[in-house]
C-alpha cells in the first residue's frame, strides 16, 4: 500500500460521506451519515448546518478509524459539497443565522422575476453564464437579508458571513471563530450568480442589485490551493481543494481535455463538457460555469447540461406505480422485449431543464397501443434517460462546435447494462464506466493532493484512470434518428399543460 494518503469530504445533499485514497488513487476507507431534511414550507428544503459540521467530524473520525491511520498520515484534505446550498452565520460565535436555504428550495423564484425585470432571466447571464433562477445562491443570500430579522443591519455591520457549503466547512475546519479561513473556490462561487466568469471576482455591479453587501463574501480562491491548515481531530493537515460536486466528478473523472464529457447519473444527472480557457456562452438552455482551476493557472471552463429526472423515474415506476419492487429489477423486465413497442415517457413531473428550461411542461406516456406491456414500458423509462441526455449533448455541440468522441459516465444507473448499451446507441460513441466510480470524492482528492506534491500533474492523475467497463454504438444510424425524431415528438406534447394562472 502507498505510504501517503488524501481524505475527501464530500458533503452531499443527504449523506456526508469521507473516502480516504491511498497514492494510486484508490479508496483505502470510506464512512458516511445521513442529516435531516427540513421542508418548513410547500417548495422551501432546508438543512440545519450545525447537523451537517457534526456529521462531518463523524464521517472524517470514522474513516481515519477504519484505514487504520493517524491523522498526521494524512497529507491532505480536500472538500466537495453539495452546490448552491446558503449558509450565513454569526462571526464571533460561529453559529447559523438561520437554516441553510437548500439548493432545490424555490422561495426565491418571485425576487428572481423582480431581478429579471424587463431583461428577465438573462438579465446577468452575459457575466455569470447563468440565468436567473431560484436554484443559485445569490437570491438566497438576499432573500435570507431581508427576511431574517435584523439580520441585514449585522451583515452591513460586517458581523455575519456567507458561504456555500465549502466555505462554511473550511472556516470550521481551519479554526471557526479562533481563527477560520473565510474562502470558496471558483466553481462554487460561480454557482451564486455573484461571481463574474472573466474577472474570477465578485461583480460589483450585481451586488448592488441584488443588494448584497461585499462584506459578508468569502474570498475567492482556486480549486486546487492549500486555504489554511486544519484544527481539532485532523490538527495540522493541510485544507487543500474545494470544488461543486460536478466539477469534482469531472476532476475525478480526468475530464482535462477540450472536449472531454462525463455524466453524472443519479436522481436527476449533470453532463459537463470541458471548453478549455475560455467560458462558451449558451443558447441553447445549457449552463456557462467553470470546471476547475488549480492554483496560479488559467481557469478552465465546461458547459453544464442539467437534466431533472432520470433516477427519480425508476423511483416514480418502483414506488408509484408498482411495477417492480427493487430499481434493480427493471433491467430484468426491460430485457424481457426487444424493444419500447413504440411507447415513449417524457417524465416532466415538474417541468423541464436543459435544454428547454419548460416550467409549464408536465410527464407524458406517448405511443401507447393495446401491443405495449409493463416490459416496453421499463424500457421507456430506461430510455428517457439516454434521449435527455443525447439532447443535452446536441445542445453543447450547438454551442462549442465539440464533438464529443466518448462520455465517461458515473452514479448508480451506470450499474444499469441496458440503459449503458442504450445510451451509447443514442449518442453514437463509446460510454465508458471507471473502476473507481466515487468520481467526486476522488476529484477533491486529487485537487488536494495536487497542492500538496502528493501527484505531480495531471498526466500522472490521467495514469491512474482505469475502465471499467466500455459500450459501444450498435444502433443503425436510420434507426437511431427515427427514434430520437419520436422522442422530440413526445417532448413537444409535454409542453404547455400547466395554464399560466392555473
Amino acid at each position: 500500500m502507498s505510504d501517503k494518503f488524501v481524505a475527501a469530504i464530500d458533503q452531499g445533499t443527504t449523506s456526508s460521506r469521507c473516502i480516504i485514497f491511498n497514492q494510486d488513487g484508490a479508496p483505502v476507507a470510506v464512512d458516511q451519515r445521513e442529516h435531516r431534511q427540513i421542508f418548513p414550507k410547500p417548495g422551501w428544503v432546508e438543512h440545519d448546518a450545525t447537523e451537517i459540521w457534526a456529521k462531518v467530524q463523524a464521517v472524517v473520525a470514522g474513516a481515519i478509524a477504519k484505514a487504520g491511520l493517524r491523522a498526521d498520515q494524512l497529507s491532505a484534505l480536500g472538500i466537495t459539497n453539495q452546490r448552491e446550498t446558503t449558509v450565513l452565520w454569526d462571526r464571533k460565535t460561529g453559529q447559523p443565522v438561520h437554516n441553510a436555504v437548500v439548493w432545490q428550495d424555490t422561495r426565491t423564484a418571485a425576487l428572481c422575476t423582480e431581478l429579471g425585470g424587463a431583461d428577465g432571466q438573462d438579465r446577468f447571464r452575459d457575466r455569470t453564464g447563468l440565468p436567473l433562477a431560484s436554484y443559485f445562491a445569490g437570491p438566497k443570500v438576499a432573500w435570507l437579508l431581508d427576511n431574517v430579522p435584523g439580520l441585514r443591519q449585522r451583515a452591513e455591520n460586517g458581523e455575519i458571513a456567507f458561504g456555500t457549503i465549502d466555505s462554511w466547512l473550511i472556516w470550521n475546519l481551519t479554526g471557526a471563530t479562533d481563527g477560520g479561513v473565510h474562502v470558496t473556490d471558483v466553481t462554487n462561487a460561480g454557482r451564486t450568480m455573484l461571481m463574474n466568469l472573466e474577472t474570477l471576482q465578485w461583480d460589483q455591479s450585481i451586488l448592488d442589485a441584488m443588494n448584497v453587501p461585499a462584506s459578508v463574501l468569502p474570498e475567492i480562491r482556486s480549486s486546487s490551493e492549500i486555504y489554511g491548515t486544519a484544527r481539532g481531530q485532523v490538527a495540522g493537515v493541510p485544507v487543500a481543494s474545494a470544488l461543486g460536486d460536478q466539477h469534482a466528478a469531472l476532476f475525478g473523472q480526468t475530464c482535462y481535455a477540450v472536449g472531454d464529457a462525463k455524466n453524472t447519473y443519479g436522481t436527476g444527472s449533470f453532463l459537463l463538457l470541458n471548453t478549455g480557457q475560455r467560458p462558451v456562452p449558451s443558447k441553447n438552455g445549457l449552463l456557462t460555469t467553470m470546471a476547475y482551476q488549480l492554483g496560479g493557472e488559467p481557469p478552465t471552463y465546461c458547459l453544464e447540461g442539467s437534466i431533472a429526472i432520470t433516477g427519480a423515474l425508476v423511483q416514480w415506476f418502483r414506488d408509484q406505480l408498482g411495477i417492480i419492487r427493487e430499481a434493480a429489477e427493471i433491467e430484468t423486465l426491460a430485457a424481457s422485449v426487444e424493444d419500447n413497442g413504440g411507447a415513449y415517457i417524457v417524465p416532466a413531473f415538474s417541468g423541464l431543464f436543459a435544454p428547454y428550461w419548460r416550467s409549464d411542461a408536465r410527464g407524458v406516456v406517448a405511443g401507447l397501443t393495446r401491443y405495449v406491456t409493463k416490459g416496453h414500458l421499463a424500457r421507456a423509462v430506461l430510455e428517457a434517460t439516454s434521449w435527455q441526455t443525447r439532447e443535452v449533448v446536441d445542445a453543447m455541440y450547438q454551442d462549442s462546435g465539440v464533438h464529443i468522441t466518448s462520455l465517461k459516465v458515473d452514479g448508480g444507473m451506470t450499474g444499469n447494462n441496458l440503459l449503458m448499451q442504450h445510451q451509447a446507441d443514442v449518442l453514437g460513441v463509446p460510454v465508458i464506466r471507471p473502476v473507481v466510480a466515487e468520481t467526486t470524492c476522488l476529484g477533491a482528492a486529487y485537487a488536494a493532493g495536487l497542492a500538496t506534491g502528493v501527484w505531480s500533474g495531471l498526466d500522472e492523475l490521467s495514469s491512474h484512470w482505469k475502465r471499467d467497463a466500455e459500450w459501444t454504438p450498435q444502433m443503425q444510424p436510420e434507426t437511431r434518428e427515427q427514434e430520437y425524431h419520436n422522442w422530440r415528438k413526445a417532448v413537444e406534447r409535454s409542453f404547455g399543460w400547466l395554464e399560466e394562472g392555473a
